[in-house]
């Protein structure tokens, strides 16, 4: 089996911190790969250190990006039903991928925060 390309998957979401707007922004697979939890914000340099259980989460979705780039080749047969008045129409699974903003709610400390996905196609005919 050809080893698999690792997926370059970033993860952002709004700095926590009262008046700041900065963006703070990771890749996944960094973190996975150096075992380090923490990252700064590029405007305050609030620090966020993740737990094990949000750790874990993210763990998860590595795993999801990593099963839909192996599941690619499908991709462009995969369909997503939607019911109307008269039938369905078929959305390609591929097309949700690629025209809607993916994002995951975490619960990170008190608050719930989302954190936007983004995720480098595997080659760029397939996201096109």
């Amino acid at each position: 089996m050809p080893e698999m390309k690792k997926n370059n998957a970033v993860l952002d979401f709004k700095c926590l911190e009262e008046n700041c707007t900065g963006v703070v922004k990771f890749n996944l697979n960094e973190l996975e790969l150096n075992g380090d939890m923490q990252i700064l914000c590029p405007e305050c340099h609030r620090p966020y250190e993740f737990d094990a259980a949000l750790a874990g989460k993210f763990r998860l979705l590595a795993n999801l990006v990593t099963a839909l780039r192996e599941a690619e080749p499908i991709l462009g047969s995969a369909n997503v039903a939607v019911a109307v008045p008269g039938g369905e129409v078929k959305v390609p699974y591929v097309l949700l991928l690629t025209r809607l903003n993916t994002m995951i709610t975490l619960d990170f400390g008190e608050k719930k925060v989302d954190f936007h996905v983004l995720v480098e196609p595997t080659s760029p005919e397939v996201f096109r």
